[in-house]
């Protein structure tokens, strides 16, 4: 899935205390899970399926 700022990098999954962020790998931006949740494509939503609780903040 590529970052909707600077339309380069691929979004990768950001785990930290109690919460999990998509982020750029290459302008490092930080998005909530439904900024970006109409975007997913299958690749993502399988990656993010490994989690059992997503917490929408």
């Amino acid at each position: 899935m590529m970052c909707v700022i600077c339309q380069e990098g691929l979004l990768g999954v950001r785990r930290s205390c109690r919460r999990i962020r998509m982020y750029c790998r290459t302008c490092d931006k930080e998005f909530f899970i439904h900024e970006v949740a109409d975007q997913l494509d299958q690749k993502t939503e399988e990656i993010l399926e490994k989690y059992n609780v997503i917490i929408y903040d």
